[in-house]
Protein backbone atom coordinates (compact mmCIF):
# COMPACT_ATOMS: atom_id res chain seq x y z
CA UNK A 1 0.00 0.00 0.00
CA UNK A 2 1.36 3.39 -0.95
CA UNK A 3 2.01 5.96 2.04
CA UNK A 4 -0.30 8.34 1.69
CA UNK A 5 -3.33 5.56 1.09
CA UNK A 6 -1.54 4.27 4.48
CA UNK A 7 -1.35 7.62 6.03
CA UNK A 8 -5.14 8.29 5.18
CA UNK A 9 -6.48 4.67 6.97
CA UNK A 10 -4.57 5.43 10.21
CA UNK A 11 -5.87 8.61 10.51
CA UNK A 12 -9.40 7.68 9.60
CA UNK A 13 -9.22 4.82 12.45
CA UNK A 14 -7.14 6.66 14.97
CA UNK A 15 -9.94 9.72 14.80
CA UNK A 16 -12.86 6.94 15.09
CA UNK A 17 -10.81 5.35 18.37
CA UNK A 18 -10.28 9.04 20.63
CA UNK A 19 -14.00 9.56 19.66
CA UNK A 20 -15.25 6.05 21.09
CA UNK A 21 -15.54 7.58 24.62
CA UNK A 22 -18.28 9.69 23.12
CA UNK A 23 -20.02 8.36 20.08
CA UNK A 24 -23.55 7.48 21.63
CA UNK A 25 -22.64 3.45 22.05
CA UNK A 26 -25.51 1.62 24.40
CA UNK A 27 -25.38 -1.95 25.40
CA UNK A 28 -28.73 -4.02 24.63
CA UNK A 29 -30.76 -4.86 27.96
CA UNK A 30 -30.88 -8.29 27.96
CA UNK A 31 -34.16 -9.98 28.42
CA UNK A 32 -34.83 -13.69 29.98
CA UNK A 33 -38.07 -14.30 29.05
CA UNK A 34 -40.91 -13.85 26.66
CA UNK A 35 -42.99 -12.43 29.62
CA UNK A 36 -40.20 -9.68 29.93
CA UNK A 37 -40.75 -9.21 26.16
CA UNK A 38 -44.45 -8.79 26.68
CA UNK A 39 -43.60 -6.82 29.74
CA UNK A 40 -41.47 -3.97 27.44
CA UNK A 41 -44.02 -4.01 25.10
CA UNK A 42 -47.04 -3.00 27.43
CA UNK A 43 -44.90 0.01 29.19
CA UNK A 44 -44.46 1.59 25.48
CA UNK A 45 -47.81 0.77 24.95
CA UNK A 46 -47.29 -0.98 21.88
CA UNK A 47 -49.56 -3.52 20.86
CA UNK A 48 -49.13 -4.52 17.19
CA UNK A 49 -45.57 -5.75 16.19
CA UNK A 50 -43.90 -7.22 13.39
CA UNK A 51 -41.86 -10.46 13.71
CA UNK A 52 -38.87 -10.69 11.58
CA UNK A 53 -37.84 -14.60 10.91
CA UNK A 54 -37.44 -17.01 8.18
CA UNK A 55 -38.96 -20.14 7.04
CA UNK A 56 -36.81 -22.38 8.37
CA UNK A 57 -37.85 -21.10 12.18
CA UNK A 58 -41.59 -20.62 11.41
CA UNK A 59 -41.64 -24.10 10.17
CA UNK A 60 -39.97 -25.67 12.98
CA UNK A 61 -42.82 -24.10 15.17
CA UNK A 62 -40.27 -21.92 17.43
CA UNK A 63 -42.07 -18.88 17.06
CA UNK A 64 -45.30 -20.35 18.22
CA UNK A 65 -44.39 -19.83 22.61
CA UNK A 66 -43.62 -16.67 21.84
CA UNK A 67 -46.45 -15.54 19.87
CA UNK A 68 -48.83 -17.10 22.21
CA UNK A 69 -47.27 -15.08 24.92
CA UNK A 70 -47.69 -11.79 23.21
CA UNK A 71 -51.56 -13.21 22.41
CA UNK A 72 -51.77 -13.64 26.36
CA UNK A 73 -50.84 -9.96 26.61
CA UNK A 74 -53.33 -8.36 24.02
CA UNK A 75 -50.28 -7.74 21.66
CA UNK A 76 -51.32 -9.01 17.97
CA UNK A 77 -48.71 -10.05 16.05
CA UNK A 78 -47.60 -10.58 11.94
CA UNK A 79 -44.67 -12.46 10.48
CA UNK A 80 -42.31 -11.66 7.91
CA UNK A 81 -40.82 -14.99 7.43
CA UNK A 82 -38.97 -15.05 3.76
CA UNK A 83 -36.05 -13.78 5.07
CA UNK A 84 -32.50 -15.97 3.63
CA UNK A 85 -28.96 -16.31 4.30
CA UNK A 86 -27.59 -13.30 3.81
CA UNK A 87 -30.56 -11.16 3.47
CA UNK A 88 -31.40 -8.99 0.69
CA UNK A 89 -32.91 -5.62 -0.84
CA UNK A 90 -35.55 -7.51 -1.67
CA UNK A 91 -35.93 -9.13 1.94
CA UNK A 92 -36.01 -5.95 3.70
CA UNK A 93 -38.32 -4.22 1.14
CA UNK A 94 -41.00 -7.17 1.66
CA UNK A 95 -40.59 -6.79 5.47
CA UNK A 96 -41.08 -2.41 5.24
CA UNK A 97 -44.25 -3.04 3.27
CA UNK A 98 -45.63 -5.97 6.00
CA UNK A 99 -44.64 -3.51 8.83
CA UNK A 100 -46.57 -0.35 7.10
CA UNK A 101 -49.41 -2.60 5.93
CA UNK A 102 -49.60 -3.96 9.42
CA UNK A 103 -49.74 -0.81 10.85
CA UNK A 104 -47.09 -2.25 13.52
CA UNK A 105 -45.33 -0.11 15.82
CA UNK A 106 -42.00 -2.20 16.70
CA UNK A 107 -40.04 -5.04 15.38
CA UNK A 108 -38.67 -8.46 17.04
CA UNK A 109 -36.07 -10.22 15.16
CA UNK A 110 -35.96 -13.66 15.57
CA UNK A 111 -33.66 -16.36 14.51
CA UNK A 112 -29.65 -15.60 13.84
CA UNK A 113 -27.97 -12.96 11.97
CA UNK A 114 -29.76 -12.95 8.79
CA UNK A 115 -33.19 -12.33 10.30
CA UNK A 116 -31.76 -9.88 12.48
CA UNK A 117 -29.43 -8.01 9.77
CA UNK A 118 -33.41 -8.09 8.02
CA UNK A 119 -35.17 -6.45 10.98
CA UNK A 120 -32.13 -3.60 10.98
CA UNK A 121 -32.27 -2.90 7.24
CA UNK A 122 -36.20 -2.51 7.71
CA UNK A 123 -36.00 -0.55 10.81
CA UNK A 124 -33.68 1.92 8.58
CA UNK A 125 -35.98 1.88 5.91
CA UNK A 126 -38.68 2.97 8.46
CA UNK A 127 -37.13 5.74 9.88
CA UNK A 128 -35.60 7.22 6.73
CA UNK A 129 -38.32 6.04 3.98
CA UNK A 130 -36.80 8.62 1.40
CA UNK A 131 -33.19 6.46 1.62
CA UNK A 132 -32.54 3.57 -0.06
CA UNK A 133 -30.44 0.97 2.00
CA UNK A 134 -27.73 1.56 -0.85
CA UNK A 135 -27.67 5.15 0.18
CA UNK A 136 -27.46 4.18 3.77
CA UNK A 137 -23.99 2.24 3.19
CA UNK A 138 -21.39 2.65 5.66
CA UNK A 139 -20.95 4.30 8.73
CA UNK A 140 -23.36 7.22 10.38
CA UNK A 141 -25.90 7.24 7.49
CA UNK A 142 -29.21 6.22 9.39
CA UNK A 143 -29.04 9.25 11.83
CA UNK A 144 -32.80 9.11 12.85
CA UNK A 145 -34.26 6.80 15.66
CA UNK A 146 -36.04 3.21 14.59
CA UNK A 147 -38.87 1.88 16.01
CA UNK A 148 -38.09 -0.48 19.30
CA UNK A 149 -35.69 -3.68 18.14
CA UNK A 150 -36.19 -6.62 20.19
CA UNK A 151 -33.59 -9.07 18.93
CA UNK A 152 -34.22 -12.77 20.14
CA UNK A 153 -30.83 -15.15 19.10
CA UNK A 154 -31.52 -18.42 18.05
CA UNK A 155 -27.79 -19.28 17.67
CA UNK A 156 -24.83 -18.16 19.64
CA UNK A 157 -22.65 -16.68 17.30
CA UNK A 158 -23.59 -13.69 15.07
CA UNK A 159 -23.71 -10.95 18.08
CA UNK A 160 -26.41 -9.19 16.18
CA UNK A 161 -28.11 -8.76 19.12
CA UNK A 162 -25.71 -5.98 20.48
CA UNK A 163 -23.88 -4.38 17.08
CA UNK A 164 -24.61 -1.61 15.00
CA UNK A 165 -24.75 -3.28 11.43
CA UNK A 166 -26.65 -4.79 9.12
CA UNK A 167 -24.99 -6.44 6.12
CA UNK A 168 -27.34 -6.89 2.98
CA UNK A 169 -27.26 -8.03 -0.35
CA UNK A 170 -28.21 -6.36 -3.33
CA UNK A 171 -30.76 -8.47 -5.09
CA UNK A 172 -29.74 -7.33 -8.29
CA UNK A 173 -25.67 -6.90 -8.15
CA UNK A 174 -25.43 -9.36 -5.59
CA UNK A 175 -22.89 -7.10 -3.77
CA UNK A 176 -22.83 -7.02 -0.61
CA UNK A 177 -22.46 -4.06 2.33
CA UNK A 178 -22.73 -3.28 5.90
CA UNK A 179 -24.80 -0.25 6.89
CA UNK A 180 -22.96 0.92 10.21
CA UNK A 181 -25.15 3.51 12.72
CA UNK A 182 -25.91 3.36 16.22
CA UNK A 183 -29.74 3.50 16.08
CA UNK A 184 -29.30 -0.29 14.56
CA UNK A 185 -28.57 -1.35 17.91
CA UNK A 186 -31.32 -3.10 19.72
CA UNK A 187 -32.98 -1.91 22.57
CA UNK A 188 -33.51 -4.94 24.08
CA UNK A 189 -31.49 -8.59 23.68
CA UNK A 190 -33.58 -12.04 25.13
CA UNK A 191 -31.00 -14.57 25.70
CA UNK A 192 -32.63 -17.91 25.84
CA UNK A 193 -30.36 -21.03 26.07
CA UNK A 194 -33.70 -23.75 25.50
CA UNK A 195 -33.98 -21.59 22.07
CA UNK A 196 -30.37 -23.13 20.56
CA UNK A 197 -31.17 -26.62 22.03
CA UNK A 198 -30.66 -28.94 19.14
CA UNK A 199 -29.47 -26.82 16.92
CA UNK A 200 -27.98 -28.78 14.23
CA UNK A 201 -24.36 -29.37 14.33
CA UNK A 202 -23.18 -27.59 11.23
CA UNK A 203 -24.86 -24.57 12.45
CA UNK A 204 -23.60 -24.87 16.18
CA UNK A 205 -20.43 -25.18 14.95
CA UNK A 206 -20.34 -22.23 12.52
CA UNK A 207 -21.98 -20.29 14.65
CA UNK A 208 -19.79 -20.41 17.16
CA UNK A 209 -16.62 -20.39 15.28
CA UNK A 210 -18.40 -16.55 13.91
CA UNK A 211 -18.42 -15.87 17.06
CA UNK A 212 -14.85 -16.07 17.81
CA UNK A 213 -13.86 -14.48 14.94
CA UNK A 214 -15.58 -11.67 15.79
CA UNK A 215 -13.85 -11.47 19.48
CA UNK A 216 -10.16 -12.31 17.93
CA UNK A 217 -10.60 -9.37 15.56
CA UNK A 218 -11.74 -6.99 18.34
CA UNK A 219 -9.00 -7.72 20.20
CA UNK A 220 -5.81 -7.83 17.84
CA UNK A 221 -7.00 -4.56 16.18
CA UNK A 222 -5.82 -1.35 16.96
CA UNK A 223 -8.89 -0.03 18.52
CA UNK A 224 -9.42 -1.20 21.32
CA UNK A 225 -10.50 -0.38 24.81
CA UNK A 226 -10.35 -1.51 28.20
CA UNK A 227 -14.09 -2.67 27.97
CA UNK A 228 -14.00 -4.37 24.46
CA UNK A 229 -10.29 -6.21 25.05
CA UNK A 230 -12.25 -8.04 28.31
CA UNK A 231 -15.23 -8.84 26.56
CA UNK A 232 -13.44 -10.17 23.77
CA UNK A 233 -11.10 -12.13 25.97
CA UNK A 234 -13.75 -13.50 28.03
CA UNK A 235 -15.89 -14.47 24.94
CA UNK A 236 -12.60 -16.55 23.56
CA UNK A 237 -12.41 -18.38 26.75
CA UNK A 238 -15.92 -19.11 27.22
CA UNK A 239 -15.75 -20.30 23.06
CA UNK A 240 -12.46 -22.90 23.53
CA UNK A 241 -14.38 -24.48 26.88
CA UNK A 242 -17.61 -24.73 25.46
CA UNK A 243 -18.42 -24.58 21.56
CA UNK A 244 -17.03 -28.12 20.94
CA UNK A 245 -19.27 -29.05 23.96
CA UNK A 246 -22.06 -27.71 22.58
CA UNK A 247 -21.77 -29.25 19.28
CA UNK A 248 -21.06 -32.99 20.81
CA UNK A 249 -24.19 -32.34 22.85
CA UNK A 250 -26.58 -30.17 21.52
CA UNK A 251 -28.81 -30.88 24.87
CA UNK A 252 -26.31 -29.40 27.08
CA UNK A 253 -28.00 -26.62 28.29
CA UNK A 254 -25.30 -24.46 30.14
CA UNK A 255 -22.51 -25.40 27.26
CA UNK A 256 -25.41 -23.73 25.07
CA UNK A 257 -26.13 -20.76 28.09
CA UNK A 258 -22.06 -20.16 28.02
CA UNK A 259 -21.83 -19.84 23.79
CA UNK A 260 -24.83 -17.08 23.84
CA UNK A 261 -23.00 -15.20 26.98
CA UNK A 262 -19.68 -15.40 24.37
CA UNK A 263 -21.25 -14.65 21.38
CA UNK A 264 -22.95 -11.41 23.43
CA UNK A 265 -19.60 -10.57 24.69
CA UNK A 266 -17.64 -10.84 21.24
CA UNK A 267 -20.75 -8.60 19.47
CA UNK A 268 -20.35 -5.94 22.62
CA UNK A 269 -16.18 -6.13 21.76
CA UNK A 270 -16.42 -5.89 18.04
CA UNK A 271 -19.35 -3.52 17.62
CA UNK A 272 -16.80 -0.61 19.38
CA UNK A 273 -13.45 -2.36 17.85
CA UNK A 274 -14.37 -3.24 14.87
CA UNK A 275 -13.73 -6.49 12.70
CA UNK A 276 -11.28 -7.28 10.00
CA UNK A 277 -9.93 -8.92 6.59
CA UNK A 278 -11.36 -11.96 7.60
CA UNK A 279 -15.14 -10.14 7.90
CA UNK A 280 -14.09 -8.19 4.65
CA UNK A 281 -13.53 -11.14 2.36
CA UNK A 282 -16.31 -13.70 4.17
CA UNK A 283 -18.46 -10.75 3.05
CA UNK A 284 -17.67 -10.76 -0.47
CA UNK A 285 -17.58 -14.78 -0.72
CA UNK A 286 -21.50 -14.36 0.71
CA UNK A 287 -22.26 -11.75 -1.78
CA UNK A 288 -21.14 -13.26 -4.19
CA UNK A 289 -21.97 -16.93 -3.93
CA UNK A 290 -24.24 -17.30 -1.27
CA UNK A 291 -21.58 -18.69 1.09
CA UNK A 292 -22.52 -18.55 4.83
CA UNK A 293 -21.06 -16.12 6.60
CA UNK A 294 -20.09 -18.47 9.99
CA UNK A 295 -18.62 -21.11 7.85
CA UNK A 296 -16.60 -18.47 5.57
CA UNK A 297 -15.19 -16.96 8.66
CA UNK A 298 -14.25 -20.09 10.11
CA UNK A 299 -12.22 -21.33 7.01
CA UNK A 300 -10.41 -18.06 6.44
CA UNK A 301 -9.35 -17.35 10.49
CA UNK A 302 -6.47 -19.36 10.56
CA UNK A 303 -5.26 -18.16 6.86
CA UNK A 304 -5.72 -14.21 7.96
CA UNK A 305 -4.19 -14.81 11.51
CA UNK A 306 -1.06 -16.32 9.67
CA UNK A 307 -0.47 -13.79 7.03
CA UNK A 308 -0.64 -11.23 9.91
CA UNK A 309 2.96 -12.66 10.98
CA UNK A 310 4.44 -11.06 13.79
CA UNK A 311 2.56 -8.09 14.19
CA UNK A 312 -0.39 -10.16 16.38
CA UNK A 313 2.32 -12.59 18.23
CA UNK A 314 1.71 -11.24 21.27
CA UNK A 315 -1.65 -10.79 21.27
CA UNK A 316 -2.78 -14.40 20.10
CA UNK A 317 -0.47 -15.12 23.15
CA UNK A 318 -2.69 -13.09 25.36
CA UNK A 319 -6.10 -14.63 24.45
CA UNK A 320 -3.78 -17.84 24.91
CA UNK A 321 -2.78 -17.47 27.87
CA UNK A 322 -6.46 -16.11 29.33
CA UNK A 323 -7.98 -18.84 27.36
CA UNK A 324 -6.05 -21.60 29.59
CA UNK A 325 -4.59 -23.31 26.32
CA UNK A 326 -1.23 -23.05 27.53
CA UNK A 327 1.13 -20.61 30.27
CA UNK A 328 2.61 -18.07 30.53
CA UNK A 329 6.72 -19.66 29.98
CA UNK A 330 5.67 -20.08 26.80
CA UNK A 331 7.11 -17.97 24.34
CA UNK A 332 5.26 -14.98 22.27
CA UNK A 333 5.85 -16.85 18.95
CA UNK A 334 5.18 -20.26 20.13
CA UNK A 335 2.44 -19.55 22.20
CA UNK A 336 0.42 -17.83 19.08
CA UNK A 337 1.16 -20.57 16.92
CA UNK A 338 -1.00 -22.89 19.15
CA UNK A 339 -3.20 -20.12 19.11
CA UNK A 340 -3.94 -20.72 15.27
CA UNK A 341 -3.54 -24.68 15.93
CA UNK A 342 -5.97 -25.14 18.42
CA UNK A 343 -8.68 -22.96 15.79
CA UNK A 344 -7.91 -25.56 12.97
CA UNK A 345 -7.75 -28.25 15.20
CA UNK A 346 -11.42 -26.96 16.43
CA UNK A 347 -12.27 -26.55 12.51
CA UNK A 348 -11.10 -30.25 11.94
CA UNK A 349 -13.04 -31.59 15.07
CA UNK A 350 -16.50 -29.60 13.45
CA UNK A 351 -15.92 -30.84 10.28
CA UNK A 352 -15.58 -27.55 9.14
CA UNK A 353 -13.41 -27.90 5.87
CA UNK A 354 -9.90 -26.32 4.94
CA UNK A 355 -11.38 -24.54 2.05
CA UNK A 356 -14.23 -23.00 0.01
CA UNK A 357 -14.97 -24.76 -3.46
CA UNK A 358 -17.25 -22.22 -4.79
CA UNK A 359 -14.42 -19.49 -5.07
CA UNK A 360 -13.50 -19.58 -8.85
CA UNK A 361 -9.83 -17.66 -10.07
CA UNK A 362 -11.58 -15.80 -12.37
CA UNK A 363 -13.43 -13.91 -10.17
CA UNK A 364 -10.53 -13.63 -7.23
CA UNK A 365 -9.89 -10.00 -8.49
CA UNK A 366 -12.85 -8.27 -8.38
CA UNK A 367 -13.66 -9.90 -4.99
CA UNK A 368 -10.70 -8.88 -3.68
CA UNK A 369 -11.46 -5.48 -4.57
CA UNK A 370 -14.51 -5.29 -3.02
CA UNK A 371 -13.21 -6.37 0.34
CA UNK A 372 -10.16 -4.01 0.29
CA UNK A 373 -12.62 -0.90 -0.55
CA UNK A 374 -14.99 -2.59 3.06
CA UNK A 375 -12.01 -3.06 4.80
CA UNK A 376 -9.85 0.11 4.26
CA UNK A 377 -10.18 2.32 5.68
CA UNK A 378 -13.14 1.33 8.43
CA UNK A 379 -11.41 -1.57 9.71
CA UNK A 380 -8.43 -1.21 12.25
CA UNK A 381 -6.84 -3.65 11.34
CA UNK A 382 -3.18 -4.74 12.35
CA UNK A 383 -1.28 -4.86 8.72
CA UNK A 384 -2.91 -2.41 6.46
CA UNK A 385 -3.41 -4.88 2.86
CA UNK A 386 -4.18 -3.88 -0.65
CA UNK A 387 -6.60 -5.45 -3.07
CA UNK A 388 -3.20 -7.82 -4.53
CA UNK A 389 -2.28 -8.99 -0.71
CA UNK A 390 -5.91 -9.96 -0.49
CA UNK A 391 -5.89 -12.24 -3.49
CA UNK A 392 -3.42 -13.99 -1.80
CA UNK A 393 -6.15 -15.25 1.05
CA UNK A 394 -8.31 -16.08 -1.50
CA UNK A 395 -6.04 -18.65 -3.34
CA UNK A 396 -5.37 -20.52 -0.30
CA UNK A 397 -8.53 -20.46 0.91
CA UNK A 398 -9.40 -21.75 -2.46
CA UNK A 399 -7.08 -24.71 -2.97
CA UNK A 400 -7.34 -27.37 -0.04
Amino acid sequence: MNIFKKFYCRTYQFVFKILLPVLPYRQPKALNSYEEIVKVLKERNIDKILLVTDKGISSLGLTKDLEEELKKGNIKVKAYDKTVANPTTDNVDEAVKAYKAYDAHAIIAFGGGSAMDCAKGAGARIARPKKSLGQMKGVLKVRKRLPLLIAIPTTAGTGSETTLAAVITDSKTRHKYAINDFPLIPRYAALLPELTVGLPKSVTSTTGMDALTHAVEAFIGRSTTKDTRANALDAVKLIFENLTKAYDDGEDIKARENMLRAAYMAGLAFTKSYVGYVHAIAHSLGGKYNVAHGLANAVLLPYVLKAYGRKIYKKLWKMGVYAGLFDKTVSKEVGAKIFIEKIEEMNKYMSIPTSIADIKEKDIPSLAVAAEKEGNPLYPVPVLWTAKDLEKIYREAKND
